[in-house]
């Protein structure tokens, strides 16, 4: 991509182009601070598991975080923090891998279409799939939390964790996130479809004509050549 290009996309000055970048950075916002989510799910599934392990032995670990830390060590708490956590990952990350597009994709034909067939295929699914369905869930998540709250539901179990419509509730900010990624797609893909052929801005999921090649899905292609070229260099500079 040349610097010219780069130029004519950063200028584009479309309200469309506008709003998709906005909607693009306010689902990152909370894509790449939700990420961090996945520190205390490995750790809090570490600890379950190697004091599940140990109960009963010389090492129980587990026993005495219980004893003379907090009771929230109990294998029972552990494992609904884990998915506490989890659901909090998977809900704040979603939409922020749709606008990265790091979703994965099986399809044999999509590949080997051109650009414009390409935006039209993403065009429908958006409008007539994803954006609906999501406004729909994101409807009955808010009953689900609502009567949560309204009930102050607690976990089935006698030890577990309570106020569960907190994580409820995360789980329809993730909706209402993955929402806005939807709608920012979408309105790229109207530019693209319909917008003029010389129009150029930052795509997220698709690649204008000039660019493909470059990437598969999303990832910089890997050129043998190129990196065996790069690793000559290397050693030769270590050996100077």
């Amino acid at each position: 991509m040349t610097e010219t290009t780069l130029a004519t996309r950063e200028m584009s000055a479309h309200p469309l182009v506008w709003i998709s970048h906005k909607l693009k950075i306010f689902v990152e916002f909370f894509g790449q601070r939700g990420a961090y989510f996945i520190l205390p799910l490995i750790i809090f599934t570490m600890l379950d598991v190697f004091g599940r392990k140990m109960t009963g032995t010389n090492f129980d670990v587990q026993l005495w975080l219980v004893e003379n830390v907090s009771g929230m060590f109990q294998s029972t708490m552990l494992q609904e923090m884990e998915w506490h956590f989890h659901t909090a990952l998977f809900s704040l990350v979603l939409g922020w891998g749709f606008t990265r597009n790091r979703h994965v994709r099986v399809d044999l034909f999509r590949m080997h279409m051109q650009t414009k067939l390409q935006a039209s295929i993403e065009l429908i699914g958006t409008m007539f799939f994803m954006i609906p369905y999501t406004i729909v869930v994101i409807y009955f998540c808010y009953v689900f939390a609502y009567d949560s709250f309204v009930t102050n539901e607690i976990s089935v179990s006698l030890v577990g964790m309570s106020h569960r419509w907190v994580i409820k509730t995360i789980l329809g900010i993730g909706l209402v996130i993955a929402l806005a990624s939807g709608i920012a797609v979408w309105l790229q893909t109207i530019l693209v479809v319909f917008g003029p052929k010389d129009m150029r801005f930052e795509l997220m999921t698709l690649e204008w004509p000039e660019d493909r090649g470059g990437s598969v899905e999303g990832y910089e292609r890997m050129v043998l050549a190129d990196q065996e070229t790069d690793l000559k260099k290397i050693s030769m500079g270590g050996k100077g």
